[in-house]
């Protein structure tokens, strides 16, 4: 017979084996496990030696030991009656469902004639027998009633199957994300309950129209809150399904057409510009470059200089259009194909553009909070939402150097070919910004994040803006050696910047130099070029990120929370 040992201090009964080096802690774990005649030697503690433990603490472990075995035989008659009634009542469940393959469920031509409607316009039908199609959003089984919320893409609708509707082979069987069409009286909810819209349809007649599966293929299985983000993204398909998505895709529509309703107001006409084109606007090293009948070209950065173009006989214009930029970036608030709200403004100041682009993004936020649908999504997606108050902080570039030197933002110093620097452990060397930097997302989010509200950052070097920028004039024109131009950010707190704008060159020999600069030969910007030639004027204009805006009105994380389909580097799919 084996000798159990037993240490009261360090052994163990849930991972010892009775072994001296793996001893149990207790006489009576020794003696339920290995039976009453073990041989069983114990210690106080692993200082001490193995004995044989006294009468008294062997009476006592044999006591305990003939409970624990009391309690053994307890559980394994309560998992033997629990595993009687599961089986008994899988029996059941499946008479059931054989028995429910009987039924068949009629609509009755007793019945008044159903009104088909969408659920988004189903208040005006009330107390009148109504027909609705949908998905099986959310589902509850309760006794022999079936609680169902049914979402079209209008609304949701509490759906309840009673009597033969609950009854029935695919009621029984009924899977989240299958499509049905139901039948019944709508009707108000009674007082203290809730519900959808505030009614519920009882159904009389109902029909399956498209089974989901369920078992590891079901949806909850595909998607829920521990599902890997590479995955949700291979699966945005079934993401935009769920009720955050839709918002945000739903606010995104209102937001387009608050921007057109507020554009229109001030009288910019909206035009088409292509997304195929042959120059650059915001430089080459972006472009996605393809084969055009055998011409290079390239998807659009930004519709601009066709915007420009529309000025002598359209006046005032912009454009929704999609925008392309092959920028190696991964940041939260990057994508490689954008939506670009553009406008070009005639005979306007630098001022002039600062207030517009204000007003529009004032104005438009002012169109969705009147909007009980839209402020409803606001409120959804970002409770603590206010919209800023006007006039937005204007912050020259020159002022936002010395402000980021005084509250001790850095940047990471970089070597001669623009590479950042880091010491020896491998830690990015950090130094304090002086003119001439192009200030990072990072700096221009946290001073944003800091000011706690709307920015006009302006007057950057032309070293680092676009070639057809206008210059300042005057005396601030320059500072320590570098000529600024009438450009702007406008960067709001959480995101950084959504909005980029700037005077455009009305000379021509100016957009020449300009050209020169930037090395660009001139000969394929002959019709941008011709804007000069054939009447120019002041004139400016500014490019929107709807997705970035998105982000901020709706408290997302990244724009890819704010895209129906989010491209960036890697990712074309679905």
């Amino acid at each position: 017979m084996a000798t159990i040992h037993v240490d009261e201090k360090s052994g163990s009964d849930a991972t010892g084996t009775g072994s001296p080096e793996a001893p149990y802690q207790t006489v009576a774990h020794a003696l339920f496990t290995h039976g009453h005649d073990a041989k069983v030697l114990t210690r106080p503690d692993p200082n001490s030696e193995y004995d044989q433990p006294s009468p008294t603490a062997m009476k006592k472990g044999k006591k305990a030991a003939e409970i624990l075995e009391k309690k053994r035989k307890k559980a394994e008659e309560n998992a033997a009656r629990e595993d009687k009634e599961k089986a008994e009542e899988r029996e059941r469940a499946e008479k059931k469902i054989e028995e429910s393959k009987k039924i068949i469920l009629t609509e009755s031509p007793d019945l008044p004639k159903a009104i088909k409607s969408k659920i988004g316009s189903l208040v005006a039908h009330r107390n009148k027998r109504v027909r609705v199609s949908g998905w099986i959003h959310r589902l509850r089984q309760q006794k022999d009633i079936i609680f169902i919320v049914l979402r079209d893409g209008t609304g949701y609708l509490q759906v309840v199957l009673t009597g033969l509707t609950a009854q029935i082979y695919q009621a029984l069987t009924l899977t989240i994300e299958s499509s049905a069409e139901f039948t019944g009286e709508l009707k108000e909810v009674p007082e203290g309950k809730t519900a959808p819209g505030g009614h519920e349809l009882v159904v009389d007649y109902w029909k399956l129209l498209g089974e989901s599966p369920g078992g590891d293929a079901a949806f909850t299985n595909q998607l829920n809150d521990k599902t890997d983000p590479s995955i949700l993204a291979d699966l945005r398909h079934l993401v935009l399904r769920g009720e955050t998505a839709s918002a945000v895709l739903r606010l995104r529509s209102a937001l387009l057409a608050a921007f057109r309703d507020t554009l229109t107001s001030h009288d910019l006409l909206e035009v088409t510009p292509p997304c195929l084109v042959q120059t650059s606007v915001e430089g080459g090293a972006t472009l996605f470059k393809l084969d055009y009948y055998g011409q290079p070209a390239y998807l659009t950065q930004s519709s601009q200089l066709y915007l420009e173009t529309c000025l002598p006989s359209l006046g005032d214009v912009f454009c929704v259009q999609e925008s392309f930029r092959a920028e190696n970036s991964h940041t939260r608030r990057h994508l490689s194909e954008y939506t670009h709200l553009e406008g070009e403004l005639a005979f306007i100041t630098f001022d002039d553009l600062m207030t517009h682009i204000e007003t529009l993004i004032c104005e438009t936020l002012d169109k969705l909070l009147a909007n009980h649908a839209s402020a409803a999504l606001i409120k959804q997606l970002n409770p603590s939402f206010v919209p800023p108050s006007r006039p937005f902080l204007r912050l020259s570039y020159a002022s936002a150097i010395d402000w980021l030197v005084e509250h001790g933002i850095k940047r990471q110093e970089e070597d001669e070919h623009e590479n950042g620097v880091v010491d020896a452990e491998g830690k990015p060397v950090m130094v304090d910004h002086k003119l001439g930097d192009d200030i990072a997302e990072a700096a221009e989010r946290q001073m944003t994040d800091i000011i706690g509200k709307p920015v006009f950052l302006y007057g950057f070097p032309a070293e680092l803006k676009s070639f057809y920028m206008k210059k300042m004039t005057g005396p601030d024109g320059t500072k320590g050696g570098y000529t600024f131009t009438e450009s702007c950010d406008l960067l709001m707190p959480n995101v950084g910047e959504i909005v980029g704008g700037s005077m455009r060159i009305a000379d021509m020999e100016e957009l020449f130099a300009g050209y020169k600069r930037e090395g660009i030969d001139p000969t394929s910007y002959y019709w941008f070029t011709d804007q000069r030639k054939y009447g120019t004027c002041e004139h400016g204009g500014y490019g929107l990120g709807v997705e970035r805006f998105l982000a901020y009105l709706a408290n997302r994380y990244t724009v890819r929370e704010c895209s129906l389909y989010p491209r960036w580097p890697g990712r074309a799919t679905p």
